[in-house]
């Protein structure tokens, strides 16, 4: 049965590439993050698990009467942090996906 050694080989090239994956996987939630809105007023920093590990508000943007101001800085400065995440997510995991027809992979 010649075509069952190629397929042994096969399952072993998957397997070393599932082990690279998981490998990057762990890599990038070991990164961490950062985004800022208004010139630095607001900084969020996240780790590659998408989780938010901080955030730092200036003194001078705290004013009691724009609260929506200081709402707008924070959700800018997140998402801006959530995307730069995705990025390198799809950056990194997409080099295992190339050429082939995975949807929703990642």
């Amino acid at each position: 049965m010649k075509g069952m050694g190629n397929m042994g080989g096969m399952m072993k090239q998957m397997q070393k590439m599932q082990k690279k994956m998981m490998q990057a996987q762990d890599e990038l939630h070991e990164m961490t993050f950062e985004a800022s809105a208004g010139g630095g007023m607001v900084t969020v920093t996240a780790n590659g698990k998408k989780e938010i590990t901080d955030v730092q508000i200036k003194e001078e943007v705290v004013d009691p009467d724009d609260i929506d101001m200081l709402q707008d800085l924070i959700l800018a400065a997140t998402n801006d942090v959530i995307k730069q995440i995705e990025d390198k997510t799809n950056d990194t995991m997409g080099q295992f996906t190339k050429g082939l027809n995975m949807p929703g992979m990642f």
